[in-house]
């Protein structure tokens, strides 16, 4: 599925409005949010607390909170219109009671959360569908290019405040292109994480992957898990993989 143009998005039990957001409801959102774990250590069940970092529309917030129904998430986005629009998206959710959207950095939440020394308690899961343009060319669009370039939020500043934020046994979980997966690994052991799962997407068959979703922890798997999965068929239907995935969000 490409970035839709529409002004809003409609899932089964959620709608997402984004006029006001330069990223639209696209694949790598419904990806991670229908992917991410909550948790895949055995040890950890499921997630009481969540974080999305870099919320946009609220689309992964709400997908967590529909996958996890027990589970409190937190969703933090620096760019204002794209804030408040996820606010009201959360606010005519039947999960606006579990969610709270904040608009803050990354690095300013982790400033305030030290600031409450032990009155805060770490996250069970920590999602992000991060800005992956490095050294690029800039977009005229401000609002897209804060979205999309990693100048306000590089690899090494998300996985330095991941450190900081999940708890000892939680799973960071992230999309991002093939392209910045050997950069993003290389942080990701830098702040002591290892690798628990690594699927390589392609839209078809024929197709290179030109995405990845990875899950990390701190914990250091006996095996890690790593699948290469095709979205659609030939016929430009919907893999079974991709449906099973998707069909409690799809209409």
């Amino acid at each position: 599925m490409a970035e839709t143009k529409h002004q809003s998005f409609q899932f089964k039990q959620f709608t997402v409005f984004q006029d006001r957001c330069a990223m639209k409801v696209g694949t790598d959102g419904v990806l991670l949010g229908a992917w991410a774990s909550g948790g895949t250590l055995p040890e950890t069940g499921a997630p009481r607390r969540i974080l999305d970092i870099g919320t946009g529309t609220g689309l992964i917030a709400l997908m967590m909170a529909q996958r996890f129904p027990d589970a409190w998430i937190d969703a933090i986005e620096i760019e204002h219109e794209a804030a408040e629009q996820a606010s009201e998206n959360v606010a005519a959710s039947p999960f606006a009671d579990r969610i709270q959207v904040m608009e803050v950095s990354l690095q300013e939440y982790v400033g305030q959360v030290v600031a409450q020394a032990d009155g805060f308690c770490r996250y069970d899961a920590i999602v992000s569908n991060p800005p992956y343009f490095v050294n690029s060319l800039k977009n005229p669009d401000v609002q897209r290019m804060t979205a999309r370039h990693t100048d306000t939020l590089s690899f090494r500043q998300l996985m330095q405040g991941v450190s900081r934020l999940l708890a000892d046994e939680g799973v960071f979980s992230v999309i991002l292109p093939t392209s910045g997966q050997v950069e993003f690994e290389s942080e990701a052991v830098i702040s002591g994480f290892s690798k628990v799962c690594d699927v390589q997407v392609k839209t078809k068959e024929n197709k290179t992957a030109k995405r990845c979703m990875i899950s990390f922890s701190r914990q250091v798997p006996t095996v890690v898990l790593r699948e290469e999965i095709c979205m659609m068929e030939a016929d430009n239907q919907r893999s079974l993989w991709y449906g099973e995935l998707t069909k409690d969000f799809y209409l």
